[in-house]
């Protein structure tokens, strides 16, 4: 239980049907407990509340250390070698499905929940994760990298419920949190001022901004604090020599600390056909085979786009997309699907530019 709306749902719906639930509020940040962007003691407090009101007994672990040496240290290792990674992808698979099962475990738990936006659906005994009802809040793109063995303990009351009716049945039953806004940010990190966090942990190397071809058009203040497609925050708006259009990051010559960028959403620097992922992770714990035509997503909120897999292994997989994908980004991770069955993913290595 985060003491947001979601997971206290959750465990309302489930002590409804009947089940033995206990909470859980995991604190899994100290660096910054006195900070304006720290809600952890708010979340804490909402969460008492919430299980006070609906007659469960609560307990806070503290899963920091996990959380520093598992996640936020991957985390810092990418964004300095130039990519932009996705911490609630691998927070999901180490600490909520891995920590946090395992402590319930020793709890003597039968299984965990969570107020994630998902379904699980076993067949001949192989589980299947799949996106939820609600489409415009399905969340397996962040799941995608869990196991057969955390999705056979793992449960999702939400995944057949729209987000209004959440909010609208934590409001009929009293819960105090039924308008608390939706975390975002980091995850349990929070809402703070980004560059400014990372600029904590990592040197800034400051270095040329220039175009594919070499023109110099500014100076960027360390290539950790830009992603591929970014548009704000580059501070060339009004260069001269330039048609007029926004820019864009396009990429990052690490070599030479040059930060590539490109004018217009639409320009063939950020639109790929091809990626190539490694890392590979299939939920069947079965690699698909090549020439498998299915459905994949670059990106969280993005519409699921047709591809065809050119090369499949444990390691790596090699796709093709029937159109052009905007902004394909190293360190993110790709997912496919078939249909709403989430086959798993790997973390994107490069594209192939138009």
């Amino acid at each position: 239980m985060s003491g947001g709306v979601d997971s206290s749902v959750t465990a309302l719906l489930l002590k409804q049907q009947g089940y033995d639930v206990v909470g859980l509020f995991m604190k899994n940040w100290e660096d910054d407990d006195n900070s304006a962007y720290c809600s952890s003691r708010q979340d804490l407090l909402d969460a008492v509340s919430v299980a006070d009101r609906i007659g469960i007994p609560i307990e806070a672990v503290n899963f920091s250390k996990e959380y520093k040496e598992r996640v936020f240290s991957y985390f810092l290792r990418e964004y300095q070698a130039g990519r932009t990674p996705n911490p609630d992808v691998l927070c999901n698979a180490e600490i909520k499905f891995k920590a946090f099962l395992e402590y319930a475990m020793q709890l003597g738990a039968d299984c965990i929940a969570t107020g994630h936006y998902a379904q699980v659906r076993e067949v001949d005994g192989c589980y299947q994760l799949c996106k939820a009802l609600d489409d415009s809040k399905d969340q397996s793109y962040f799941l995608h990298r869990l196991t057969q063995a955390q999705l056979s303990k793992a449960m999702f009351p939400l995944g057949k419920i729209h987000k209004r009716d959440v909010r609208r049945l934590a409001e009929q039953h009293g819960l105090s949190n039924h308008a608390k806004k939706d975390s975002t940010g980091i995850c349990f990190i929070g809402e703070r001022p980004f560059r400014e966090f990372l600029s904590r942990y990592l040197p800034s190397q400051p270095g040329e901004m220039c175009t594919p071809e070499g023109r110099v058009v500014g100076r960027h203040m360390g290539l950790s604090f830009y992603t591929i497609g970014q548009r704000q925050g580059l501070g060339i708006g009004g260069s001269k020599h330039t048609s007029g259009e926004p820019w864009f990051v396009s990429g990052k010559d690490m070599a030479n600390n040059r930060l590539l960028v490109v004018q217009g959403h639409q320009h063939p620097a950020l639109l790929s056909h091809t990626l190539l992922s490694l890392d590979s992770h299939w939920i069947a714990e079965e690699v698909p085979h090549v020439g498998l035509e299915c459905s994949a997503k670059t990106r969280y909120r993005q519409t699921d786009a047709p591809c065809r897999l050119l090369e499949s292994s444990e390691t790596k997989t090699l796709v093709a997309f029937e159109s052009a994908q905007w902004a394909v980004t190293p360190g993110q991770s790709v997912v496919f699907y078939a249909d709403d069955v989430c086959l798993g993913g790997g973390i994107i290595e490069h594209s192939v530019a138009q």
